[in-house]
């Protein structure tokens, strides 16, 4: 694990913005661009060779966002140290509103109507719960991390929201808060033994949580143990992508020929499926040319983590690493029938705002641990 800094250090150790602009990854920031790329040529095919209603909203979504990462990797990284908790309850407050006044569709109630675009304050949660954390955990020494009595408020930041969104519901979403939360225990230092208490605890529960589970939950996990009993109902997701995916073969039918999409048995396929269309389209080539590009992100996020010599900034780095890192394993794993579907987009290639202005507003926050790696002592936060 990683030792501890305890004291404020400003002055030699801030940079000018001249000198974070230098210091910028542009080997991140061009493979961003890059996989982004491959989600605007997607969402153009999924409309019949049109910019419209995807690929350009989302070319405008990923400019606005793209804008936002870079302001965010030039910010003093001490400030997000001072904004951690106001950030979180922030947060939380957005998802309690949505309970009173959030916005339903298909059957949940995850948005916010903000009358210009529909916030999901449970995709914003991410990054608040892994700034809270991160300053949390940077304040103890690493002896200090393994008493129970200290874990006791960092829980309750991780068990509230998960909380308030398996509420909406929106168990995936939940999911990911909860291993997201956990990497970040572990990385500062929790012992193993108490997740694998916690786990023990956790599948004796099973029983127990799936009298709670929502119908259609219930169907999800169903249907991806035997999607051919359903092939009509809950089973059709699964079984077309499957069709889709290993139609494409090698090389795939080409771009824009990809029949499951064209005649629109393919479901979702600008959402949560578009790789499926990215695999019927560009074959076995293109999708391990995509999962290449992930592949690079992630190793590039555990790096900026390890080289990092301060605690805060590594347990950014590491959350959000872990996050894009579950988006990623999470849409391909539903997609490929090897996990229940659930809502969980594929990051900076599905349609969609709030899940792509998260995930840069992570990138941004990622870069400026980069570019503040060397500053050693952060300060201690008051809790």
């Amino acid at each position: 694990m990683f030792s501890q800094s305890r004291s404020m250090n400003f002055g030699k150790n801030t940079l000018s913005l001249k000198e974070k602009v230098l210091r910028l990854n542009w080997l991140v920031l061009i493979l961003i661009c890059a996989v982004a790329t491959i989600g605007f040529a997607m969402l153009y095919s999924a409309a019949n060779a049109s910019f419209n209603p995807w690929a350009q909203p989302q070319m405008i979504r990923f400019g606005v966002g793209f804008s936002m990462m870079i302001a965010i990797a030039l910010v003093d990284i001490r400030h997000y140290l001072r904004a951690a908790y106001p950030l979180y309850f922030l947060s939380i407050a957005l998802l309690i509103a949505v309970e009173v006044i959030g916005y339903k569709g298909m059957g949940a109630q995850r948005w916010l109507d903000l009358k210009i675009f529909y916030l999901q304050p449970s995709e914003l949660m991410k990054i608040s719960l892994i700034l809270a954390l991160a300053r949390y955990f940077q304040s103890l020494y690493y002896e200090d991390v393994g008493r129970p009595l200290l874990l006791i408020f960092p829980l309750f930041l991780l068990v509230i929201p998960a909380w308030l969104v398996i509420r909406q519901p929106d168990l995936g979403t939940a999911v990911i808060l909860l291993l997201i939360g956990g990497t970040v225990f572990f990385m500062a230092g929790v012992r193993l033994w108490k997740f694998l208490s916690l786990l023990l605890l956790g599948a004796g529960g099973i029983p127990i949580l799936w009298q709670y589970l929502h119908t259609y939950q219930k169907n999800r996990i169903l249907s991806f143990m035997a999607p051919e009993k359903d092939p009509l109902g809950a089973g059709y997701h699964l079984m077309q992508s499957k069709i889709a995916m290993g139609s494409g073969g090698v090389f795939g039918k080409g771009f824009g020929q990809g029949t499951q999409s064209r005649l629109n048995f393919l479901p979702e396929k600008q959402t949560d499926f578009i790789f499926t269309m990215l695999a019927e389209e560009g074959g076995l080539v293109a999708g391990l040319g995509l999962m290449g590009l992930y592949i690079l992100l992630i190793m590039l996020g555990v790096i900026i983590a390890v080289r990092c010599r301060n605690q805060f900034g590594r347990l950014i780095a590491i959350g959000v690493t872990i996050n894009f890192s579950l988006f990623v394993l999470i849409n391909m794993g539903m997609v490929m029938g090897m996990i229940p579907v659930v809502g969980v987009p594929l990051p900076l290639v599905s349609y969609g705002g709030t899940a792509m202005l998260t995930v840069l507003m992570g990138f941004g926050l990622l870069l400026n641990v980069d570019i503040h790696h060397h500053i050693t002592h952060i300060g201690r936060a008051d809790h």
